[in-house]
Protein backbone atom coordinates (compact mmCIF):
# COMPACT_ATOMS: atom_id res chain seq x y z
CA UNK A 1 0.00 0.00 0.00
CA UNK A 2 3.08 2.44 0.07
CA UNK A 3 6.04 3.06 -1.88
CA UNK A 4 9.47 2.27 -0.78
CA UNK A 5 11.13 5.12 0.69
CA UNK A 6 13.46 7.08 -2.20
CA UNK A 7 17.02 6.99 -2.31
CA UNK A 8 19.06 10.07 -1.49
CA UNK A 9 21.01 11.93 -4.11
CA UNK A 10 24.16 10.91 -2.96
CA UNK A 11 22.64 6.94 -3.25
CA UNK A 12 21.99 7.71 -7.07
CA UNK A 13 24.57 5.86 -9.43
CA UNK A 14 24.65 6.21 -13.52
CA UNK A 15 22.04 4.40 -14.87
CA UNK A 16 22.72 0.79 -16.28
CA UNK A 17 23.27 0.56 -19.92
CA UNK A 18 20.40 -0.15 -22.08
CA UNK A 19 20.72 -2.34 -24.87
CA UNK A 20 17.54 -3.68 -26.35
CA UNK A 21 13.89 -3.06 -25.87
CA UNK A 22 11.10 -5.70 -26.12
CA UNK A 23 8.31 -3.66 -26.91
CA UNK A 24 5.04 -4.34 -29.02
CA UNK A 25 4.77 -3.74 -32.02
CA UNK A 26 1.77 -4.27 -34.04
CA UNK A 27 1.02 -4.25 -37.60
CA UNK A 28 -2.86 -3.08 -37.32
CA UNK A 29 -3.14 -2.55 -41.00
CA UNK A 30 -5.05 -5.44 -41.64
CA UNK A 31 -7.33 -4.88 -38.14
CA UNK A 32 -5.15 -7.13 -35.70
CA UNK A 33 -6.14 -4.27 -32.59
CA UNK A 34 -5.73 -6.70 -29.75
CA UNK A 35 -3.14 -5.34 -28.54
CA UNK A 36 -5.32 -2.01 -27.02
CA UNK A 37 -7.71 -3.95 -25.62
CA UNK A 38 -4.97 -6.17 -23.56
CA UNK A 39 -3.05 -2.72 -22.07
CA UNK A 40 -6.10 -1.19 -21.80
CA UNK A 41 -7.45 -4.26 -19.42
CA UNK A 42 -3.82 -4.31 -17.51
CA UNK A 43 -4.18 -0.54 -17.18
CA UNK A 44 -7.22 -0.69 -15.17
CA UNK A 45 -7.16 -0.50 -11.58
CA UNK A 46 -9.11 -3.34 -10.18
CA UNK A 47 -7.24 -3.36 -7.40
CA UNK A 48 -7.45 -7.66 -7.21
CA UNK A 49 -3.53 -7.92 -7.79
CA UNK A 50 -1.38 -8.55 -4.57
CA UNK A 51 2.50 -8.40 -5.45
CA UNK A 52 5.01 -10.03 -3.20
CA UNK A 53 5.66 -6.95 -1.01
CA UNK A 54 2.43 -5.82 -0.97
CA UNK A 55 1.50 -9.81 0.75
CA UNK A 56 4.22 -9.60 2.87
CA UNK A 57 2.89 -6.36 4.22
CA UNK A 58 -0.19 -7.04 4.34
CA UNK A 59 0.08 -10.62 6.02
CA UNK A 60 2.32 -8.32 8.68
CA UNK A 61 0.08 -5.86 9.39
CA UNK A 62 -3.32 -7.43 9.29
CA UNK A 63 -2.39 -11.19 9.80
CA UNK A 64 -3.04 -12.44 6.06
CA UNK A 65 -2.68 -12.00 2.39
CA UNK A 66 -5.59 -9.46 1.51
CA UNK A 67 -6.25 -7.72 -1.80
CA UNK A 68 -5.63 -4.13 -2.14
CA UNK A 69 -9.72 -3.61 -2.47
CA UNK A 70 -9.56 -5.82 1.21
CA UNK A 71 -7.08 -3.70 2.50
CA UNK A 72 -8.66 -0.55 1.40
CA UNK A 73 -11.96 -1.41 3.25
CA UNK A 74 -10.37 -2.27 6.37
CA UNK A 75 -8.61 0.75 6.48
CA UNK A 76 -11.53 3.08 5.96
CA UNK A 77 -13.91 1.19 8.29
CA UNK A 78 -11.74 1.58 10.96
CA UNK A 79 -10.71 5.18 10.51
CA UNK A 80 -14.61 5.99 10.19
CA UNK A 81 -15.38 4.12 13.59
CA UNK A 82 -12.22 4.75 15.53
CA UNK A 83 -10.91 8.42 14.34
CA UNK A 84 -7.38 9.54 15.19
CA UNK A 85 -5.88 6.18 16.68
CA UNK A 86 -6.72 4.34 13.61
CA UNK A 87 -4.98 6.86 11.72
CA UNK A 88 -1.95 6.83 13.51
CA UNK A 89 -1.97 3.11 13.54
CA UNK A 90 -2.62 2.78 9.97
CA UNK A 91 0.24 5.30 9.23
CA UNK A 92 2.58 3.83 11.63
CA UNK A 93 2.18 0.39 10.04
CA UNK A 94 2.00 1.02 6.77
CA UNK A 95 4.35 4.05 6.72
CA UNK A 96 6.63 3.14 9.22
CA UNK A 97 6.49 6.43 10.66
CA UNK A 98 5.61 6.42 14.14
CA UNK A 99 4.03 9.55 14.72
CA UNK A 100 1.49 11.44 17.40
CA UNK A 101 -1.78 13.26 17.12
CA UNK A 102 -0.19 16.78 17.14
CA UNK A 103 2.70 16.14 14.90
CA UNK A 104 0.16 15.09 11.77
CA UNK A 105 -0.36 18.82 10.92
CA UNK A 106 2.96 20.04 9.65
CA UNK A 107 3.60 23.44 12.12
CA UNK A 108 3.36 27.02 9.98
CA UNK A 109 6.23 27.73 11.00
CA UNK A 110 7.98 24.61 8.53
CA UNK A 111 5.99 25.87 5.87
CA UNK A 112 7.99 29.21 6.06
CA UNK A 113 10.53 27.87 6.62
CA UNK A 114 10.21 25.80 3.85
CA UNK A 115 9.42 28.62 1.81
CA UNK A 116 12.42 31.03 2.58
CA UNK A 117 14.61 27.88 2.07
CA UNK A 118 14.44 26.77 -1.40
CA UNK A 119 15.51 28.25 -4.44
CA UNK A 120 14.01 32.01 -5.34
CA UNK A 121 13.87 30.94 -8.80
CA UNK A 122 11.84 28.11 -8.21
CA UNK A 123 9.07 30.55 -5.96
CA UNK A 124 9.18 33.28 -8.91
CA UNK A 125 8.29 29.90 -11.30
CA UNK A 126 5.76 28.84 -9.13
CA UNK A 127 4.02 32.38 -8.93
CA UNK A 128 4.53 32.33 -12.62
CA UNK A 129 2.36 29.27 -13.14
CA UNK A 130 0.28 29.62 -11.01
CA UNK A 131 -0.96 32.82 -12.93
CA UNK A 132 -0.88 30.49 -15.93
CA UNK A 133 -3.20 28.34 -14.27
CA UNK A 134 -5.63 30.89 -12.36
CA UNK A 135 -5.76 32.76 -15.45
CA UNK A 136 -7.09 29.77 -17.79
CA UNK A 137 -9.26 28.40 -14.67
CA UNK A 138 -11.02 31.63 -14.02
CA UNK A 139 -11.89 32.24 -17.98
CA UNK A 140 -13.64 28.76 -17.72
CA UNK A 141 -15.40 29.25 -14.54
CA UNK A 142 -19.14 28.85 -14.95
CA UNK A 143 -21.38 32.30 -13.97
CA UNK A 144 -24.68 32.30 -12.84
CA UNK A 145 -27.12 32.10 -15.56
CA UNK A 146 -30.53 33.99 -15.28
CA UNK A 147 -33.61 33.69 -18.24
CA UNK A 148 -37.11 35.58 -17.78
CA UNK A 149 -38.51 33.09 -20.11
CA UNK A 150 -42.28 35.07 -19.99
CA UNK A 151 -43.74 37.64 -18.12
CA UNK A 152 -43.45 37.17 -14.41
CA UNK A 153 -40.90 34.02 -14.52
CA UNK A 154 -37.84 33.97 -13.38
CA UNK A 155 -35.21 31.28 -13.29
CA UNK A 156 -31.42 31.08 -12.41
CA UNK A 157 -29.11 29.00 -12.59
CA UNK A 158 -26.70 29.48 -9.74
CA UNK A 159 -22.53 28.38 -8.73
CA UNK A 160 -21.18 27.74 -5.19
CA UNK A 161 -18.32 26.94 -4.39
CA UNK A 162 -17.76 24.17 -2.05
CA UNK A 163 -16.83 24.65 1.38
CA UNK A 164 -13.78 22.31 1.98
CA UNK A 165 -11.97 20.25 0.06
CA UNK A 166 -9.11 17.68 0.75
CA UNK A 167 -5.94 17.53 -2.09
CA UNK A 168 -3.95 14.34 -2.05
CA UNK A 169 -0.61 15.12 -2.99
CA UNK A 170 2.15 11.93 -4.04
CA UNK A 171 5.48 11.56 -2.13
CA UNK A 172 6.75 8.07 -2.54
CA UNK A 173 9.04 7.92 -5.49
CA UNK A 174 9.14 11.27 -6.25
CA UNK A 175 7.94 15.12 -5.05
CA UNK A 176 5.30 16.58 -6.66
CA UNK A 177 4.97 20.50 -6.16
CA UNK A 178 3.22 20.42 -9.42
CA UNK A 179 0.13 18.60 -8.11
CA UNK A 180 -0.21 21.18 -5.26
CA UNK A 181 -0.58 23.89 -7.97
CA UNK A 182 -2.49 21.75 -10.27
CA UNK A 183 -5.25 21.36 -7.93
CA UNK A 184 -5.02 23.98 -5.12
CA UNK A 185 -4.92 26.29 -7.69
CA UNK A 186 -8.26 26.05 -9.73
CA UNK A 187 -10.23 25.35 -5.63
CA UNK A 188 -8.65 29.08 -4.71
CA UNK A 189 -10.18 29.86 -8.54
CA UNK A 190 -13.58 28.25 -7.77
CA UNK A 191 -13.42 30.05 -4.18
CA UNK A 192 -13.31 27.54 -2.01
CA UNK A 193 -12.18 29.07 1.28
CA UNK A 194 -10.73 25.72 3.26
CA UNK A 195 -8.44 23.39 1.55
CA UNK A 196 -6.71 20.75 3.14
CA UNK A 197 -3.75 18.88 1.57
CA UNK A 198 -2.56 15.36 2.85
CA UNK A 199 0.59 14.02 1.96
CA UNK A 200 2.56 10.88 3.13
CA UNK A 201 5.30 11.23 5.89
CA UNK A 202 8.27 10.28 3.39
CA UNK A 203 11.32 12.69 1.92
CA UNK A 204 9.23 13.21 -1.28
CA UNK A 205 5.72 13.93 0.54
CA UNK A 206 5.27 15.94 3.67
CA UNK A 207 8.57 16.27 4.59
CA UNK A 208 9.72 18.19 1.45
CA UNK A 209 10.79 21.78 1.15
CA UNK A 210 9.76 22.15 -2.37
CA UNK A 211 6.35 20.37 -1.71
CA UNK A 212 5.70 22.51 1.36
CA UNK A 213 7.03 25.64 -0.04
CA UNK A 214 4.86 26.16 -2.89
CA UNK A 215 2.05 25.52 -0.37
CA UNK A 216 2.74 28.05 1.23
CA UNK A 217 3.33 30.22 -1.59
CA UNK A 218 -0.05 29.21 -2.61
CA UNK A 219 -1.50 30.21 1.24
CA UNK A 220 -2.15 26.85 2.31
CA UNK A 221 -1.66 25.91 6.30
CA UNK A 222 -3.31 23.05 6.59
CA UNK A 223 -0.92 20.35 5.55
CA UNK A 224 -1.25 16.83 7.16
CA UNK A 225 1.90 14.35 7.45
CA UNK A 226 -0.50 11.11 6.55
CA UNK A 227 -0.86 8.82 3.21
CA UNK A 228 -2.68 6.35 1.57
CA UNK A 229 -6.20 4.67 2.51
CA UNK A 230 -5.69 6.38 5.67
CA UNK A 231 -5.38 10.02 4.37
CA UNK A 232 -8.49 9.29 2.14
CA UNK A 233 -10.54 7.88 5.13
CA UNK A 234 -9.67 10.90 7.63
CA UNK A 235 -10.60 13.64 5.09
CA UNK A 236 -13.89 11.79 4.15
CA UNK A 237 -14.97 11.25 7.34
CA UNK A 238 -12.83 13.37 9.68
CA UNK A 239 -11.12 12.42 12.93
CA UNK A 240 -9.67 14.68 15.94
CA UNK A 241 -7.38 15.91 13.55
CA UNK A 242 -8.70 16.96 10.54
CA UNK A 243 -11.79 17.89 9.53
CA UNK A 244 -14.32 16.30 6.93
CA UNK A 245 -13.55 17.87 3.57
CA UNK A 246 -17.14 17.90 1.00
CA UNK A 247 -14.34 16.54 -1.74
CA UNK A 248 -11.33 15.05 -2.02
CA UNK A 249 -8.49 15.47 -5.76
CA UNK A 250 -5.67 14.60 -6.55
CA UNK A 251 -4.09 11.49 -7.81
CA UNK A 252 -2.01 8.68 -5.76
CA UNK A 253 -1.03 4.97 -5.31
CA UNK A 254 -3.53 2.09 -6.23
CA UNK A 255 -4.54 2.31 -2.53
CA UNK A 256 -5.81 6.40 -2.86
CA UNK A 257 -7.32 5.44 -5.77
CA UNK A 258 -9.66 2.55 -4.07
CA UNK A 259 -10.16 4.44 -0.94
CA UNK A 260 -11.57 7.43 -2.93
CA UNK A 261 -13.94 4.69 -4.46
CA UNK A 262 -14.87 3.59 -1.03
CA UNK A 263 -15.80 6.84 0.05
CA UNK A 264 -17.34 8.36 -3.12
CA UNK A 265 -21.21 9.23 -1.76
CA UNK A 266 -20.20 10.22 1.82
CA UNK A 267 -17.98 12.98 0.15
CA UNK A 268 -17.29 13.44 -3.96
CA UNK A 269 -14.15 12.57 -5.61
CA UNK A 270 -12.46 13.79 -8.86
CA UNK A 271 -11.97 10.64 -10.43
CA UNK A 272 -10.70 7.25 -9.77
CA UNK A 273 -7.47 6.84 -11.24
CA UNK A 274 -5.16 4.53 -12.76
CA UNK A 275 -1.81 4.89 -14.13
CA UNK A 276 -0.71 7.23 -16.78
CA UNK A 277 -1.19 7.14 -20.06
CA UNK A 278 -0.10 8.69 -23.91
CA UNK A 279 -1.02 8.34 -27.01
CA UNK A 280 1.43 9.54 -29.59
CA UNK A 281 -0.40 10.29 -33.79
CA UNK A 282 2.79 11.23 -35.36
CA UNK A 283 3.24 11.40 -39.45
CA UNK A 284 6.87 11.85 -41.70
CA UNK A 285 6.83 15.49 -40.10
CA UNK A 286 7.49 13.85 -36.83
CA UNK A 287 11.01 13.94 -35.35
CA UNK A 288 11.87 10.14 -34.51
CA UNK A 289 14.16 11.71 -31.12
CA UNK A 290 10.95 14.18 -30.40
CA UNK A 291 8.64 11.19 -30.43
CA UNK A 292 10.46 9.06 -28.32
CA UNK A 293 11.35 10.95 -25.48
CA UNK A 294 7.19 12.14 -25.58
CA UNK A 295 7.29 7.94 -25.05
CA UNK A 296 9.43 7.59 -22.08
CA UNK A 297 8.13 10.63 -20.69
CA UNK A 298 5.22 8.34 -19.76
CA UNK A 299 6.91 5.44 -19.76
CA UNK A 300 8.90 6.95 -16.63
CA UNK A 301 6.03 7.08 -14.01
CA UNK A 302 6.26 3.81 -13.99
CA UNK A 303 3.84 2.21 -14.56
CA UNK A 304 3.20 4.08 -17.62
CA UNK A 305 1.55 3.75 -20.94
CA UNK A 306 2.89 4.80 -24.18
CA UNK A 307 1.72 4.22 -27.40
CA UNK A 308 2.91 5.29 -31.11
CA UNK A 309 0.33 5.27 -33.90
CA UNK A 310 1.93 6.12 -36.90
CA UNK A 311 1.25 5.49 -40.77
CA UNK A 312 4.75 5.57 -41.36
CA UNK A 313 7.02 2.58 -41.03
CA UNK A 314 10.25 4.25 -41.70
CA UNK A 315 9.25 6.65 -38.67
CA UNK A 316 8.38 3.71 -36.68
CA UNK A 317 11.97 2.07 -36.70
CA UNK A 318 13.82 5.59 -36.19
CA UNK A 319 11.29 5.72 -32.99
CA UNK A 320 12.22 2.32 -31.34
CA UNK A 321 16.22 2.95 -32.19
CA UNK A 322 15.67 6.33 -30.05
CA UNK A 323 13.72 4.79 -27.20
CA UNK A 324 16.99 2.72 -27.05
CA UNK A 325 19.73 5.12 -27.59
CA UNK A 326 17.53 7.69 -24.73
CA UNK A 327 16.53 5.15 -22.59
CA UNK A 328 20.41 4.64 -21.53
CA UNK A 329 20.47 8.58 -20.52
CA UNK A 330 17.96 8.27 -17.86
CA UNK A 331 18.23 7.97 -14.09
CA UNK A 332 15.24 5.40 -13.86
CA UNK A 333 15.82 3.80 -17.07
CA UNK A 334 15.15 0.64 -15.51
CA UNK A 335 12.04 0.97 -14.51
CA UNK A 336 11.16 3.08 -18.03
CA UNK A 337 12.32 0.06 -19.39
CA UNK A 338 10.31 -2.09 -18.01
CA UNK A 339 6.94 0.13 -18.18
CA UNK A 340 7.68 -0.06 -22.08
CA UNK A 341 8.06 -3.99 -22.03
CA UNK A 342 4.72 -4.02 -19.98
CA UNK A 343 2.43 -1.21 -21.18
CA UNK A 344 4.06 0.22 -24.32
CA UNK A 345 3.55 -0.64 -28.16
CA UNK A 346 4.58 1.02 -31.61
CA UNK A 347 1.65 0.54 -34.04
CA UNK A 348 1.59 0.67 -37.52
CA UNK A 349 -2.05 1.79 -39.02
CA UNK A 350 -3.43 2.25 -42.34
CA UNK A 351 -3.05 5.98 -42.17
CA UNK A 352 -4.63 8.95 -40.38
CA UNK A 353 -8.36 8.27 -40.13
CA UNK A 354 -6.88 4.20 -39.37
CA UNK A 355 -5.01 6.36 -36.05
CA UNK A 356 -8.40 8.55 -34.95
CA UNK A 357 -10.36 5.48 -34.92
CA UNK A 358 -7.52 3.52 -32.53
CA UNK A 359 -7.10 6.33 -30.48
CA UNK A 360 -10.59 6.96 -29.78
CA UNK A 361 -10.74 3.42 -28.78
CA UNK A 362 -8.16 3.48 -26.73
CA UNK A 363 -9.33 7.19 -24.88
CA UNK A 364 -6.05 8.04 -23.69
CA UNK A 365 -6.05 10.30 -20.63
CA UNK A 366 -2.92 12.43 -22.95
CA UNK A 367 -2.81 12.71 -26.48
CA UNK A 368 -0.54 14.17 -28.27
CA UNK A 369 -0.78 14.46 -32.00
CA UNK A 370 3.03 14.51 -34.08
CA UNK A 371 1.75 15.99 -37.62
CA UNK A 372 1.61 18.07 -40.38
CA UNK A 373 -2.12 19.22 -39.70
CA UNK A 374 -2.69 18.45 -35.80
CA UNK A 375 -6.08 20.51 -35.58
CA UNK A 376 -7.36 17.93 -38.50
CA UNK A 377 -7.02 15.20 -36.54
CA UNK A 378 -7.93 16.46 -33.15
CA UNK A 379 -11.26 17.07 -34.98
CA UNK A 380 -11.81 13.60 -35.36
CA UNK A 381 -10.97 12.36 -32.19
CA UNK A 382 -13.93 12.67 -29.11
CA UNK A 383 -12.24 10.63 -26.59
CA UNK A 384 -8.89 12.33 -25.03
CA UNK A 385 -8.15 13.73 -21.33
CA UNK A 386 -6.41 16.42 -22.52
CA UNK A 387 -4.61 16.86 -25.91
CA UNK A 388 -1.61 17.95 -26.94
CA UNK A 389 -1.01 19.78 -30.97
CA UNK A 390 2.26 20.25 -33.06
CA UNK A 391 5.61 19.55 -32.69
CA UNK A 392 6.60 22.13 -29.99
CA UNK A 393 3.97 20.91 -27.47
CA UNK A 394 5.12 18.25 -25.22
CA UNK A 395 2.96 17.18 -22.76
CA UNK A 396 4.92 18.29 -19.80
CA UNK A 397 3.79 21.66 -20.54
CA UNK A 398 0.60 20.59 -19.43
CA UNK A 399 2.06 18.57 -16.60
CA UNK A 400 3.53 21.82 -15.32
CA UNK A 401 2.75 25.31 -16.42
CA UNK A 402 0.20 25.42 -19.34
CA UNK A 403 -2.92 26.33 -17.46
CA UNK A 404 -5.28 23.32 -17.67
CA UNK A 405 -5.19 20.50 -14.97
CA UNK A 406 -3.06 18.00 -14.90
CA UNK A 407 -5.16 15.85 -13.09
CA UNK A 408 -7.52 13.83 -15.88
CA UNK A 409 -9.41 10.65 -16.33
CA UNK A 410 -7.25 7.77 -16.98
CA UNK A 411 -8.51 4.06 -17.66
CA UNK A 412 -11.13 4.92 -20.50
CA UNK A 413 -12.51 7.01 -18.11
CA UNK A 414 -12.29 10.27 -20.35
CA UNK A 415 -15.11 8.91 -22.64
CA UNK A 416 -17.61 10.14 -20.10
CA UNK A 417 -15.51 12.00 -17.08
CA UNK A 418 -13.69 15.40 -17.42
CA UNK A 419 -10.76 16.50 -16.19
CA UNK A 420 -10.28 18.36 -12.89
CA UNK A 421 -10.63 22.37 -13.49
CA UNK A 422 -12.41 25.35 -11.32
CA UNK A 423 -15.77 23.95 -12.35
CA UNK A 424 -15.09 21.05 -10.11
CA UNK A 425 -14.90 23.37 -6.97
CA UNK A 426 -18.75 24.31 -7.94
CA UNK A 427 -21.92 22.94 -6.50
CA UNK A 428 -24.99 24.26 -8.93
CA UNK A 429 -28.66 24.73 -8.03
CA UNK A 430 -31.28 26.14 -9.86
CA UNK A 431 -33.29 29.44 -8.31
CA UNK A 432 -37.24 29.25 -9.35
CA UNK A 433 -39.45 32.05 -9.09
CA UNK A 434 -43.13 32.79 -10.36
CA UNK A 435 -45.40 35.40 -9.82
CA UNK A 436 -49.23 35.08 -9.04
CA UNK A 437 -50.17 35.72 -13.03
CA UNK A 438 -47.08 33.27 -14.61
CA UNK A 439 -48.13 30.39 -11.72
CA UNK A 440 -52.04 31.04 -13.21
CA UNK A 441 -50.52 30.37 -16.85
CA UNK A 442 -48.74 27.29 -15.84
CA UNK A 443 -50.78 25.70 -13.26
CA UNK A 444 -53.34 23.62 -15.48
CA UNK A 445 -50.39 21.66 -16.75
CA UNK A 446 -49.24 21.48 -13.49
CA UNK A 447 -52.18 20.12 -12.05
CA UNK A 448 -52.72 17.48 -14.95
CA UNK A 449 -49.90 15.99 -14.70
CA UNK A 450 -49.81 15.89 -10.62
CA UNK A 451 -53.06 13.98 -10.85
CA UNK A 452 -52.12 11.59 -13.59
CA UNK A 453 -49.31 10.54 -11.27
CA UNK A 454 -52.06 10.33 -7.97
CA UNK A 455 -49.70 12.73 -6.17
CA UNK A 456 -52.74 15.00 -5.02
CA UNK A 457 -51.25 17.21 -2.94
CA UNK A 458 -48.68 18.15 -5.32
CA UNK A 459 -51.68 19.19 -7.33
CA UNK A 460 -53.76 21.02 -4.62
CA UNK A 461 -50.44 22.56 -3.83
CA UNK A 462 -51.03 24.69 -7.50
CA UNK A 463 -54.64 25.00 -7.17
CA UNK A 464 -55.20 26.59 -3.80
CA UNK A 465 -53.07 29.57 -5.27
CA UNK A 466 -54.83 29.91 -8.38
CA UNK A 467 -57.49 32.79 -8.17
Amino acid sequence: MTSELPRSQSDITMPPEISSLNIARVDARSGATEILDQLRDKLSPRGDIVSPRGRALTEEVFGEPLTPVQVVRQICDDVAQQGSPALLRYSNALDKVDLSADQLMVPSEDLAQAHASVDPELIASIRRIRDNVAEFQQAILHQDVTIEPKPGVRLTQRYQPLRRVGVCVPGGAAAYPSTVLMTVVPAQVAGVKEIAVVAPPTPFGAYNQEMLATCHELGIREVYRVGGAQAVAALAYGCDEIAAVDKIVGPGSLGVALAKKHVFGAVDIDSFAGPSEVIVIADETARPDFVAVDLLAQAEHSPGSAILITWDQGLLEKVQEELVKQLATLERNELTLDSLEAFGALILVRDEDHACELTDQFAPEHLHIETANPSDLIAKIRNSGAAFLGHHTPVALGDYAAGPSHVLPTGGTCKWAAGLSSNSFLRSGSVTEFDQDAMNQIAEDVVRLAEKEGLTAHARSVSIRRL
